[in-house]
């Protein structure tokens, strides 16, 4: 990432003398100078869209106190994207107080020469990009830890974490939600014929056609290698059939293209009730539901409390291309 600009400064003091110093000196570091003799102008500056890359703040400008015009500077999200640095007589114990807790990002004496001036500027740019930068490598890291590598999907920690969420709203608001399992059938097979690189490609073909029937508010994540986990929230028992039946007919029965084949794929789906109970417990559930789908036989849908059973009969796929039977039963 690269950090905030110094092209663009806002000089936020009324001192006729502060000015004359500091202004030439910001010319010849190439920046552009915005002078705020008030408060409420330069609190317009900072809160407006398209901030300054850095702030020179005057304690004495007019207007407001400063620890005030900071507070309020501060409530607006955007304003941590630029550095702050405070102009003061002395450093008293508010302003390192400011500084410790990071409402301020550097402290200037007014009585400073020219030269140091511009290496206090110089130097907080410096720190404010390393800052920046540390903490989008350490959201990346988080983010990362978060996600499976291949599909992108939520891992299942992550999944279980936001599912306690979910289970919280619908304890609160006393709504349905529902947990779809569903496992592609026979896939150590096409690992074994097609090799982990095409079965990737496949997981991943998978993804895309699921997530192309959620609605923005469901979460999937993949807890296992060819196993994935919808968590519907608002949606009963009866939807998530409809769901699964959508899943089987428009995800499954097209085929797949890999390394010049057409493959046939096909799933089992196990389903559970959330009714406000822990997720540990609904999950669970839903995997009792997958196995006994899977017994059933492939593109089977069981539901855990058996209000719902689709078991169709069982099946051989054949490859296209090789003629070779790919999932028999």
């Amino acid at each position: 990432m690269s950090g905030p600009s110094p092209s663009h400064v806002l000089l936020a003091s009324a001192e006729p003398a502060l000015l004359r110093t500091v202004e030439p000196l910001l010319a010849r570091m190439g920046a552009e100078v915005q002078v705020g003799m008030c408060a409420q102008a330069a609190l317009a500056r900072l809160t407006a869209p398209g901030s300054p890359g850095l702030v020179l703040l005057d304690s004495h400008l007019p207007g407001m106190p400063t620890s005030e015009l900071l507070a309020r500077a501060r409530a607006h999200e955007h304003v941590l994207s630029y550095p702050i640095l405070l102009v003061a007589d002395a450093a008293t114990e508010e302003w390192i107080d400011r500084l410790a807790e990071g409402v301020i990002d550097d402290l200037i004496l007014r009585s400073a020469e020219g030269t140091y001036w511009q290496l206090r500027i110089e130097r907080a740019l410096h720190a404010f990009r390393l800052a920046r930068e540390v903490e989008e490598l350490r959201d990346a890291a988080t983010l990362s830890a978060q996600l499976d590598r291949l599909t992108g999907l939520y891992n299942r920690e992550t999944l279980l974490s936001m599912l306690f969420r979910e289970t919280d709203r619908v304890q609160r608001l006393h709504t349905a939600m529902a947990l779809l399992l569903f496992d592609i059938d026979d896939f150590g097979h096409w690992n074994a014929r097609l090799g982990a690189e095409a079965c990737d490609q496949l997981l991943c073909q998978v993804v895309s056609r699921t997530t192309r029937l959620l609605r923005s508010y469901d979460l999937v994540g993949r807890p296992g290698m060819d196993a994935f986990l919808l968590a519907l929230p608002g949606c009963g028992i009866a939807h998530a059939v409809l769901l699964a039946e959508r899943l089987r007919l428009e995800v499954f029965s097209v085929p797949f293209q890999v390394n010049g084949e057409s493959i046939r794929l096909s799933a089992c789906f196990g389903i559970a009730s959330s009714q406000g109970r822990s997720p540990v417990v609904v999950l669970r559930e839903a995997e009792e539901a997958l196995m006994r789908a899977k017994s059933a036989g492939p593109e089977s849908i069981v539901c855990f409390d058996g209000c719902a059973r689709l078991a169709p009969a069982a099946v051989t796929y054949l490859s296209p291309t090789s003629g070779d039977e790919l999932i028999a039963w």
